[in-house]
C-alpha cells in the first residue's frame, strides 16, 4: 500500500509541475477552441438568417411584380442589391429590375444594373443572360462595340445561338450585311429543328438573299 500510495505521489507532483508549467497555455488554447467553435455557430446562425431575409426580399420582388407594383418590385430589388449583394438572389433581382427599366426605356439604369449582374453573379447561366441583354440594351442605345463586345465574351454552348442571333442584329445595325448574315447562319445551324426562334433566323436569313437551305 506504502509503494502505491507513493507511486500516487509522484504521479501528482509531476502532474502539479506539468500544470505550473503548461497549465495556462492548455486553458488559453481550450478557450480558443471554444469561442472558435462558438464564432463559427454564430457565423453560421448569422449566415442562414442573411439568406432567409433575402429570399424574402425576391419573393417580394416576385410578387410585386406579378401584383404589376412596380413601385414594391423597385423597392424590394433596390433592397436586395443594397444589403444582399453577396446573395445569388441579388443577380437575379437586377436581372428583373433590368427588365422593368428596359420597358419603362430607363435604358442607362437597365444597362448599369445587367453590368452589375454580369459581374458579380456566381452562376454561369445568369451571367450569361446578363451579358445577352447587356447586348440587347446596348444595341438599342446604339453603342454597337460595346454591344459586340459583350456578346463576345465566353457563354455556355446553350446560349450560342441566342449569342450569335443578336450579334447578327446588331452587325446589321451597324450595316455590315455579310457579317451579319454569317452570325444568323451560326446561329441558325446551332438551333433545333423544333426551336419555335429557329423561324425567325430563318426570315432574318430570307431578307438578306441568304436563306439558310434545309
Amino acid at each position: 500500500m506504502a509503494t502505491y500510495d507513493l507511486d500516487e505521489q509522484e504521479r501528482l507532483d509531476e502532474l502539479k509541475a506539468w500544470w505550473k508549467r503548461w497549465g495556462t497555455l492548455a486553458m488559453l488554447g481550450l478557450a480558443v477552441v471554444i469561442a472558435a467553435a462558438a464564432g463559427w455557430r454564430y457565423w453560421q446562425n448569422q449566415t442562414l438568417t442573411h439568406s432567409l431575409e433575402a429570399a424574402a426580399a425576391y419573393d417580394k420582388l416576385s410578387q410585386s411584380l406579378m401584383a404589376n407594383d412596380l413601385k414594391s418590385a423597385r423597392e424590394a430589388g433596390g433592397l436586395l442589391l443594397d444589403q444582399y449583394g453577396d446573395t445569388a438572389f441579388a443577380p437575379r433581382a437586377a436581372l428583373l429590375l433590368a427588365k422593368i427599366n428596359a420597358a419603362t426605356r430607363d435604358l442607362k439604369a437597365a444597362q448599369s444594373q445587367l453590368e452589375w449582374a454580369a459581374a458579380n453573379s456566381k452562376e454561369p447561366a445568369v451571367k450569361d443572360l446578363a451579358r445577352l441583354r447587356l447586348a440587347g440594351v446596348l444595341l438599342d442605345q446604339k453603342q454597337y462595340d460595346a454591344a459586340l463586345k459583350s456578346l463576345a465574351a465566353s457563354h455556355s454552348e446553350a446560349f450560342a445561338a441566342r449569342f450569335d442571333d443578336l450579334k447578327g442584329d446588331v452587325l446589321l445595325a451597324q450595316g455590315k450585311q455579310e457579317d451579319a448574315r454569317a452570325a444568323y447562319q451560326a446561329a441558325f445551324g446551332k438551333m433545333k429543328e423544333d426551336n419555335p426562334y429557329r423561324a425567325i433566323v430563318e426570315l432574318k436569313l430570307d431578307a438578306l438573299g441568304g436563306g439558310e437551305s434545309k
